[in-house]
């Protein structure tokens, strides 16, 4: 991969991946949902690019459109550099891959470093993410399939659908020992990412379930589906209800440290939908800030789960976890 300076989000494409120079804007940073669905964007880039396919106007053999939908997504940073730590002005270097998985999904990861860093324009590969992660970047994983509606009008039943023009073959191979299937597999079977036999962190008492109706100006996309940059917000505001219920202060809620969150998208739902999150976590017995939770998004009326999410945050050391006494 050639090193090169963009002033601009525009990438540039190479056989082993595409470089970007990125300005944070507002509409990048703040509330989760943004910077995710900037990270999304990347994705489809980086796809499109990559694999010769137009993945914004994607359509099947039989004319419809087709969407390259996300099934699992993770963000992994670290106290040196995390989402929330994203303000207006920042510089970024952004190196994106992508991997051959078949003709129905693909894989690609993302490395994010501060403008600067003599590393920034190395290639990426599944090694350096799984085992060789560095504390001054954040590292996303996503995995999507090439879905379309399985019944006009209805956002349930989506069904596999890729374009025709879909070019994998080139893509390098993903080795089995990288491959995000047991891991999402598991999340499915079990609801959560969370490793059971991990005895270092213990479950806290008490859970809490919000009910969150379809937000038609908000949760859904512009082609009618729930968007998935908007299961981060739901995910936020389970973390936030659970945060509260046990007198945690917004500041501090602000001021967690992000370091690693893993979603698996099981299904969509329809505008008129109502769905219920339901939060509860488990805490490091060495470190009380160090704590996993688990959202679980559900139909409330089918009890259909949509997605399943697991997010360890640590504390602020600064930052008070509880409110101060009355």
């Amino acid at each position: 991969m050639r090193s090169i300076t963009r002033p601009t989000a525009e990438p540039a494409a190479y056989r082993d991946g595409v470089r970007r120079a990125v300005t944070v804007r507002p509409g990048m940073c703040g509330p989760s949902s943004l910077f995710m669905g900037t990270l999304g964007d990347w994705t489809w880039e980086a796809v499109s690019d990559l694999c010769d396919t137009d993945v914004f106007s994607a359509r099947n053999a039989a004319g419809d459109p087709t969407y390259l939908a996300f099934y699992y997504f993770r963000v992994r940073g670290s106290r040196a550099f995390h989402p929330r730590m994203l303000t207006f002005g920042d510089r970024l270097d952004v190196v994106s891959g992508c991997y051959d998985h078949g003709s129905e999904s693909v894989l690609t990861l993302h490395r994010i470093s501060r403008s600067g860093d003599d590393d920034a324009g190395r290639p990426l590969d599944p090694a350096e993410f799984h085992h060789a992660s560095r504390a001054n970047c954040l590292y996303v994983e996503n995995f999507n399939r090439w879905v379309t509606r399985g019944s006009p009008g209805s956002n349930q039943g989506l069904v596999k659908s890729s374009p025709p023009g879909f070019r994998h073959e080139g893509l390098p191979a993903l080795p089995d020992r990288f491959s995000p299937r047991a891991v999402y597999q598991s999340a499915r079977t079990d609801l959560t990412f969370r490793d059971p036999a991990d005895r270092r962190y213990v479950a806290l008492p008490g859970e809490v379930t919000v009910e969150h109706p379809v937000d038609v100006v908000r949760d859904v996309n512009g082609v009618g589906l729930l968007y998935f940059a908007a299961y981060f917000s739901m995910v936020d505001e389970a973390l936030l209800a659970l945060w509260r219920q046990r007198g945690g202060t917004d500041a501090a809620f602000l001021s967690r440290v992000v370091v690693d969150q893993q979603v698996c998208y099981l299904g969509n739902a329809d505008l008129n939908s109502v769905l219920t999150l339901t939060a509860l976590s488990w805490r490091h017995t060495a470190d009380s800030g160090d704590e996993i939770t688990d959202v679980l998004v559900r139909d409330r009326d089918t009890g259909r789960v949509l997605a399943v999410s697991t997010t360890r945050t640590l504390a602020t050391p600064t930052a008070p976890l509880r409110k101060d006494p009355a």
